[in-house]
């Protein structure tokens, strides 16, 4: 009896290497533009890191209580989740190079106004404009880079992006907390808006669609033919599936957890265990290590156990939703830890854990759906990830206000994190398997299409 997995093949002309070997050029032309990708991603996140350590000096100077701080978070994250239901129709409408320039040049503006204008009101404005800004640009970074990675090997490049962060939080972090140490919190602003508008620049001269992506300029005429035969499906069929839903899920706790760690760790660290502000700035990166050597180590992994036939499931499924469930053990041990460098460990190794999940179910949920709706498919599924954010910031800020000391509102607020993420690990466990989903989504809407020709 024929396996699921070659099931999926025969019904949706699964494309693992490309029909013309010249239509992906150069495999070093290929990581090299995914480093440029993995580097606006870098930007993108030290956008999102920046309000976490000037979070302190900010609310000293406006006079902001931690719920204050928290809601400028979420808020963040409204608006992030709003613009990432745009992400397939800017694809359409700008196309890959120029959506992703716009949105570059977005986030290096949405900088400046609180440099001339220190106040609460432009705090939000410009994180709101952030947001909105910021909303497609995962599923777009992510289908940029698909489109230079056959499907069977999307993992690695999937954690390089999803990697990003940690890059961002180990290199970028600490330059950000000296700069804001040594010369105040609008010149680490000034700073990540120049470094938007070089990336711009050397993006203009270099970017090229790859092969493995429907729709874009520089792909092959057998790839684009074979999209183009291949109908459509309807998003419902996408969006409705077990590997969609249980995987949104997931994405979503663990998502909630990245938040908090970007916009309350840095506090954390110094208002809760006592340590200064620039040494809480650099142990911002201490989470990122684990988690992008666990990405790294999983990622490299999985796409070789696929090519030797390990199902997706257990690859790209089972391995990140025992890593979340790792994750909320460990988070859930937090309120008991009384020392400082023992609560710095459980976080970082708990964050860690959680962190593999979003590479692997990236490339998890990119299986299930034609290639020319990638990134409409990615935008919905990072959209709906992001709504984590837009409640754990602002509670997290509400539990610490509560709390008798510091200390105790961040790791009620972890433990919380953690029981969510591990129950959300359980359902994935339950609902999710791409290879069948790719059957039943992709394999039963060309069979209508044979049938009706």
């Amino acid at each position: 009896m024929p396996s699921i997995r070659a099931a999926a093949r025969a019904a949706t002309g699964d494309l693992t290497v490309p029909t013309d070997p010249s239509a992906s050029g150069s495999r070093r032309r290929a990581w090299g533009l995914t480093s440029l990708l993995v580097a606006l991603y870098v930007v993108n996140y030290a956008d999102k890191a920046v309000l976490g350590i000037i979070a302190q000096p900010l609310a000293d100077e406006l006079g902001l209580r931690s719920s204050q701080i928290g809601l400028v978070g979420s808020l963040f994250f409204l608006t992030f989740t709003i613009g990432g239901f745009f992400a397939g129709a800017l694809n359409r409408w700008l196309t890959l190079r120029w959506a992703l320039m716009v949105l570059a040049l977005c986030w290096a503006v949405a900088m400046l106004p609180l440099i001339a204008v220190a106040a609460f009101g432009v705090l939000i404005a410009s994180r709101l404009f952030l947001g909105l800004a910021e909303g497609p640009s995962s599923a777009l970074l992510h289908t940029a880079a698909y489109s230079w990675h056959p499907p069977a090997r999307r993992a690695l490049p999937g954690a390089l992006l999803a990697g990003a962060a940690s890059i961002a939080k180990i290199a970028v972090a600490p330059v950000l907390a000296l700069i804001t140490v040594s010369l105040g919190w609008r010149a680490a602003l000034l700073a990540l808006a120049i470094a938007g508008a070089l990336w711009c620049v050397v993006w203009l001269v270099t970017w090229t669609d790859g092969p493995y992506i429907a729709g874009g300029k520089a792909a092959s005429a057998s790839s684009t033919a074979s999209s183009t035969e291949e109908p459509a499906v309807p998003w419902v069929r996408i969006l409705g599936s077990r590997t969609f839903v249980g995987g949104a899920l997931l994405v979503m706790s663990v998502y909630a957890l990245v938040t908090v760690v970007l916009t309350w760790l840095p506090s954390y660290f110094e208002k809760g265990l006592g340590y200064s502000r620039l040494e809480s700035g650099s142990m911002f990166a201490f989470p990122s290590l684990v988690g992008l050597a666990l990405m790294l180590i999983t990622s490299i992994t999985g796409d070789r156990l696929i090519a030797r036939g390990t199902t997706s499931r257990r690859v790209r499924v089972v391995v990140p939703a025992v890593g979340v469930l790792i994750s909320g053990v460990l988070l859930c041990t937090l309120p008991s830890v009384s020392t400082p460098v023992v609560a710095v460990l459980v976080v970082s190794v708990g964050y860690g854990f959680a962190s593999v999940v979003f590479p692997l179910l990236n490339a998890a949920v990119s299986e299930i759906c034609p290639p020319r709706q990638t990134a409409g498919t990615l935008g919905v599924f990072l959209a709906i990830m992001a709504i984590g954010g837009l409640v754990a910031p602002y509670a997290t800020g509400v539990i610490v206000d509560a709390a008798s000391t510091p200390a105790q509102g961040y790791a009620s607020a972890f433990h919380i994190l953690g029981i969510v993420a591990a129950v959300c690990a359980v359902i994935a466990l339950v609902l999710c398997d791409p290879e069948r989903d790719k059957v039943l989504v992709r394999g039963a809407v060309r069979g209508e299409s044979e049938a009706g020709r």
